[in-house]
């Protein structure tokens, strides 16, 4: 059987020790504090309530001609709150078989257990809170029949955060440099993206720049549905196959070729 199915189907039949993995992780996150788990949702929501009073209430701030919305705010928010959520589950996936390399070597457990804990457990943040903008939007998208993706749409911002994740959990274990590459290129990767502004503001001679980023298929399509109502251009679900496509394909080539060696790097 091929090392991606394979990993895969050993992942569903140890989906009872994921969901525990899950839990035990969102709790550790917060453990000795007084409110818990309420930070977890804390942290993201203050910043969003922070961008609209900054950006709408306080400075009233526009963004140019062209944008999706005028509110500087509102279009951050849109745009910010799928790329915190990918930027986190990427981040904890890429270090989940280093910091899991005690227990990987004491039992025989599948290595895309931890990846998959780490992304679940930011995904257990942050869908629900990306699923809350349907109603903090509502006079924008008027509750269009396009709002039903949006649950599809989160879906596969996970899947994507799973191949990409465990891909670069592998890279990491083989060589720690790739931790601080990753972590310069997911800090830079905010600026090409539609999250800040607008793409069509982005000098047309470096828009292929964009290319680079998986997430501007994504921000536009989260952007298009709570700001519009409006269903994701073709383009850009063309764009996530591609970028799906390829995480699969990469991570079944590094599973096949590290299944012997992937203990003894981590």
């Amino acid at each position: 059987m091929k090392a991606l199915p394979a990993e895969a189907l050993a992942l569903w039949r140890a989906r009872s020790l994921c969901a525990t993995l899950t839990r035990r992780e969102v709790a550790a996150r917060y453990a000795g504090t007084a409110l818990g788990w309420v930070w977890a949702y804390a942290q993201p929501l203050l910043t969003m309530a922070a961008y609209y009073l900054v950006f709408d209430v306080v400075f009233a701030m526009r963004v140019g001609e062209g944008a999706s919305t005028r509110a500087v705010g509102t279009y951050l928010i849109a745009g910010m709150l799928p790329w915190m959520a990918f930027s986190d589950a990427v981040a904890r996936a890429m270090n989940s078989l280093l910091e899991s390399a005690n227990v990987l070597q004491k039992n025989p457990l599948p290595p895309m257990l931890f990846p998959a804990r780490a992304v679940l457990a930011s995904s257990v943040v942050f869908a629900p809170l990306l699923l809350l903008l349907v109603l903090a939007y509502a006079p924008l998208h008027h509750f269009a029949p396009a709002l039903l993706l949006l649950p599809v749409l989160v879906g596969v911002q996970i899947v994507l955060c799973l191949l990409w994740g465990g891909l670069l959990a592998i890279l990491a274990a083989a060589l720690r440099d790739v931790v601080q590459l990753v972590g310069f290129a997911l800090s830079l990767g905010i600026f090409l993206s539609p999250v800040l502004f607008p793409a069509h503001l982005f000098p047309e001679a470096w828009r292929w720049a964009l290319s680079l980023n998986p997430m501007p298929a994504w921000v536009n399509s989260y952007q298009a549905l709570l700001l519009h109502g409006a269903w994701p251009s073709v383009d850009n679900a063309i764009a996530m196959v591609l970028w799906l496509s390829a995480g699969a394909a990469l991570l079944q080539v590094l599973l096949s070729r590290s299944r012997e060696q992937l203990i003894d790097w981590v």
